[in-house]
């Protein structure tokens, strides 16, 4: 697969706890030097990142992240603020206790308030799949594309496990027409990128792939 076509589904990602600004800023250059889709970076380093990468790059951050269980409107406060720092697209953790409950219309309604605090940003719906049973991921699926999010994606990177080849499948055989598929964590090497798009994936959440691809 060409280089190219893998470097323009990558968000090129940094969440670790000990991130320093000039990490962060490094990661953007890159992701402008190889025309990344994105770069992933925490809330606290949207603002002055939109404003070092201008209109060159789009920056992507987390909200809810890690785990998932702040309220509704905890997660809706981070969105309006990662949007007004100049956000462009918006990756939140679903309540997996909801899930576990079995309480989908709660999932489905905090998603929705997630959405339309986006104000009309890109949204991509974490599941943490390594969390949940197989009939859980494909409710998920269900729940993600009646919201209106433009993405379901597999994993943090913070649990368990991330991404896989068979979640991946699964997700893309379930979700809508209309939304597409986010593979995140241990997106480890270029034969793993490479299956994951074949597999069904528009976007790959990983660190790694710009060094590998070097």
């Amino acid at each position: 697969m060409d280089k190219r076509e893998i470097l323009k589904r990558v968000d090129h990602t940094l969440l670790k706890q000990t991130a320093t600004w000039e990490q962060i800023r490094e990661l953007c250059q890159e992701g402008i030097d190889n025309q990344t889709a994105s770069v992933c970076i925490p809330p606290f380093y949207v603002k002055a990142a939109k404003e070092f990468v201008g209109d060159n790059l789009k920056v992507c951050t987390v909200i809810g992240f890690p785990n998932g269980n702040m309220t509704t409107a905890t997660k809706v406060f981070e969105t309006k603020d990662a949007v007004a720092n100049g956000g462009d697209e918006i990756d939140m953790v679903i309540n997996i206790g909801l899930v576990k409950d079995k309480k989908y219309d709660e999932v489905l309604k905090e998603i929705k308030a997630i959405k339309e605090a986006c104000g009309g940003k890109l949204l991509k719906v974490i599941i943490e799949t390594c969390l949940l049973t197989e009939e859980e991921k494909i409710e998920m699926c269900h729940v993600v594309t009646e919201s209106g999010a433009d993405y379901i994606k597999t994993s943090t990177g913070f649990s368990t496990n991330g991404a896989t080849f068979d979640d991946v499948d699964l997700m893309r055989k379930n979700v809508g027409k209309d939304v597409k598929v986010k593979a995140a964590g241990g997106v480890s090497t270029v034969a793993d990128a490479e299956k994951f798009i074949e597999l069904g994936a528009d976007r790959l959440g990983t660190s790694r792939l710009i060094a590998l691809l070097k």
